[in-house]
């Protein structure tokens, strides 16, 4: 039985007088991928930056409607947005690794949780990197910058990083759109490891990308979502020709 993790309810997102979503609403299940996909400048990105508050940050934001996680709603003024963003992690398009080592980008975020015990917080950077197949290539290097990593060995950091504070919902901003078909190839091969896991939401161009990973997609256009259901019913016999028309080309 399918377990609903994020109830998006009725929402509209503004940023001063531009609507950015309107009247969305869609159940996003646990431990799945689920795509957003649609043209430039059709929602996705704000949808995605909803789930956790991170719209609250940029000037002019109000939205209205209900998002719940596991049945809370998490723009209740009684909401720790901290501790939000803890149990909602996010990896951006761009690699956001600090200038630090790899080690010390590892333990940032544990260390702040108030972790100070040597042992865990080794523990910790081995487990995160064996769950996103990269501790082979980093183990003998942790002292070095995570900078000089390569771009796929970036953003695999990165997401290893998003899991050092035990989230349960993972979101993705077109998290390969930069990176070399092995490095996509091998991101994708992680998603398949880390949605028994985790629920993942992600954003991307790429509609082959959305085929290949995602158990379920949402159409978005023009801030409204014009479909949602399962990725194989979505890209095989769309119920919207709005919908078939973007998937083959013809539109947006």
């Amino acid at each position: 039985m399918k377990e609903v993790k994020i109830k998006i309810k009725n929402l509209s997102v503004y940023f001063n007088y531009i609507q950015a979503l309107n009247d969305v609403s869609l159940e996003i299940f646990e431990n799945k991928v689920t795509c957003l996909i649609g043209p430039s400048g059709c929602g996705k990105t704000s949808l995605l930056r909803s789930l956790n508050r991170m719209n609250d940050m940029i000037y002019g934001f109000r939205m209205n409607g209900e998002i719940l996680i596991d049945d809370i709603d998490i723009y209740n003024k009684e909401i720790d947005v901290v501790n939000l963003r803890r149990l909602v992690g996010m990896v951006f398009q761009q690699s956001n690794l600090f200038p630090k080592s790899i080690y010390d980008n590892l333990i940032f975020a544990p260390k702040i949780l108030g972790i100070k015990d040597k042992t865990e917080l080794e523990e910790i950077a081995e487990r995160v990197c064996t769950q996103t197949s990269i501790w082979n290539q980093v183990k003998d290097r942790l002292d070095e910058s995570a900078l000089n990593l390569s771009a796929g060995q970036q953003q695999r950091l990165c997401i290893a990083r998003a899991l050092t504070v035990d989230p349960d919902i993972l979101l993705m901003d077109e998290p390969s759109s930069s990176l070399d078909p092995v490095s996509t190839s091998k991101i994708e091969e992680l998603l398949f490891d880390l949605k028994r896991n985790y629920t993942i939401l992600i954003v991307t161009h790429n509609m082959q990308q959305a085929a290949r990973i995602s158990d379920y997609t949402a159409y978005l256009y023009l801030g409204q979502l014009v479909e949602y259901d399962k990725t194989t019913k979505i890209f095989t016999n769309p119920a919207n020709k709005q919908t078939e028309d973007f998937l083959t080309g013809r539109f947006g």
